[in-house]
């Protein structure tokens, strides 16, 4: 009896013809021999260091290097001083007359500025022309010729104005009290004062003007008349001598450097001159004068004062403006307190 056998199984030949997708395992493949998974892991084992992600200890100490960094960066040149123990560290400019002390930067930084504003004084720019409408500025006097043939202009304006005319004039008034070592003006005498102001044009084509001068003159009501030469001489001499019984308790000194000195009975004065300021650039032009007179004529309306009756007062000037005090006034100028 002949049995028919069935292969179930291909030959060596034919197993040569199979298809590719024959070859395919019917066991699932595991994930580590995927090539998909491998290619995964060789990007990871690409990365390097600097591209992982510190942890927060590493993070805090990169953090700090960063920072010492800076500040080694940022850290600026020191500087070698020596004591000197024959010479003192106080300075005084001769220029401006701003004693400081040498070797400190916020005295040489101060000294710095105030001494550039008092050489050739700050500026009157367009910013401020476009509020002086808004602050009620009138210009009193234009045309104005100097000494050296320039030619000028004078404005006036409340001395306690806002705005970046109010700011401009701070930052003045700060360089004048440096200058003549005079307190701040207080708002109650700002409240009551003018501004008057000498503009000249500037050499540069910005149209920017400088402020060669400037006085704030103040409302008041009594000052003290000064003393005659003679009577002054006579103060002088008498405190050399032994006589205490003289004319010198009825007089109040001023300036005794100068021989300056006043009499005590309070007079009727309208008018009073706080501070007076001309940049050493600007001076013995007459820019003084020419303040001083605006200031007379146009301070109260309609109702000019004149200088010689008595009508305008200093208060407690320096010897460059005792000189020009005397030199206007003909001897008429009163002192006043603030």
């Amino acid at each position: 009896m002949s049995t028919n056998v069935k292969r179930t199984y291909g030959s060596k030949r034919g197993s040569t013809f199979r298809s590719k997708s024959s070859l395919i395992p019917s066991s699932p493949v595991s994930d580590e021999s995927s090539p998909k998974r491998k290619r995964v892991l060789q990007e990871h084992s690409n990365l390097t260091d600097d591209n992982l992600q510190p942890t927060p200890k590493r993070a805090r100490t990169l953090s700090r290097a960063k920072e010492n960094k800076k500040e080694i960066k940022k850290q600026k040149t020191l500087t070698q001083l020596h004591f000197c123990i024959d010479q003192t560290t106080l300075r005084s400019c001769t220029r401006c007359g701003l004693s400081y002390t040498k070797g400190a930067p916020d005295d040489e930084s101060l000294h710095r500025t105030q001494c550039l504003r008092i050489q050739k004084g700050m500026e009157w720019g367009r910013e401020e022309d476009k509020e002086m409408a808004k602050c009620n500025v009138l210009q009193v006097a234009s045309g104005i010729r100097l000494k050296d043939k320039k030619k000028g202009r004078i404005i006036c304006f409340k001395a306690d104005v806002g705005g970046k005319i109010g700011s401009k004039l701070t930052a003045l008034l700060e360089t004048i009290n440096l200058t003549l070592s005079s307190p701040p003006l207080t708002p109650e005498i700002l409240r009551d004062s003018k501004a008057y102001l000498f503009l000249l044009p500037s050499s540069t084509p910005s149209g920017r003007e400088k402020i060669a001068g400037c006085i704030i003159a103040q409302r008041i009501s009594t000052a003290m008349a000064i003393a005659s030469p003679a009577e002054c001489e006579a103060v002088v001499q008498s405190s050399c001598s032994s006589d205490t019984h003289t004319q010198s308790t009825a007089l109040i000194a001023v300036d005794t450097g100068a021989g300056l000195f006043c009499h005590p009975t309070p007079l009727p004065t309208p008018m009073g001159i706080s501070r007076l300021f001309v940049p050493s650039t600007h001076r013995r032009q007459g820019i003084a004068r020419h303040l001083l007179s605006a200031a007379a004529a146009t301070f109260i309306h309609g109702c000019p004062l004149d200088p010689r009756k008595g009508e305008v007062a200093f208060t407690q000037p320096t010897g460059d403006g005792s000189a020009v005090m005397m030199d206007w006034g003909g001897g008429g100028v009163r002192i006043y307190e603030e």
